[in-house]
């Protein structure tokens, strides 16, 4: 009798993405969307939104820096300029690695991001201020970055649905429930 395994069998998942990175990811981008959604208000949602995006961006800050998984440490995300210049010199070939966590790419967009939030942060910050209130350039500012940060999203986005596509795995579902497949290869055993 014989028996034929499958060539190729996806072991059981990992868990990359601890429920604090994802709590926070989440938190974040609602954050981000209501204050974008908001961004018109004469009231106060905007600064709310603002706030609520600023707790969750020093939660991630100190999640990443001292308590996180291994995925969730900031630390984790430094990829040097060879290994990014390597990692899009392999993707423009289609040979690029497959990550677990973060790619080089994804790791750049990581520091971008958290970035671009403080600084939008900081400055809608300082317009509430007495000493800042009403002035013109810190305004367009944080208009300006804001905007950027809105560019930034786009771009996350759009990587996050490249290299699901191109890697044949839901990140969104990751980022929701934590687990990635390990993909481990087996090799092809026949049973005689």
């Amino acid at each position: 009798m014989r028996e034929q395994s499958n060539a190729t069998q996806i072991a059981p998942t990992v868990r990359v993405w601890d429920w604090g990175v994802r709590l926070l990811h989440w938190w974040l981008a609602s954050a981000i969307v209501a204050a974008w959604i908001y961004s018109s208000d004469e009231g106060r949602a905007h600064e709310i939104a603002g706030y609520a995006a600023l707790s969750a961006l020093l939660i991630r800050i100190g999640w990443g820096t001292f308590y996180g998984r291994r995925s969730a440490r900031l630390s984790r995300c430094l990829r040097f300029p060879r290994q990014l210049s390597r990692y899009v010199r392999h993707m423009m070939k289609h040979r690029e690695r497959r990550y677990l966590g973060h790619n080089p790419l994804g790791s750049l967009m990581v520091y971008a991001l958290l970035i671009c939030v403080a600084i939008v942060c900081f400055t809608g910050w300082l317009f509430t201020t007495d000493r800042f209130w009403g002035y013109g350039w810190l305004s367009t500012l944080h208009f300006v970055v804001a905007w950027t940060l809105v560019g930034l999203v786009a771009a996350h986005v759009a990587g996050v649905l490249f290299t699901a596509l191109r890697h044949r795995e839901n990140l969104i579902a990751s980022m929701i429930t934590g687990d990635k497949p390990r993909r481990i290869k087996i090799p092809f055993v026949r049973l005689h």
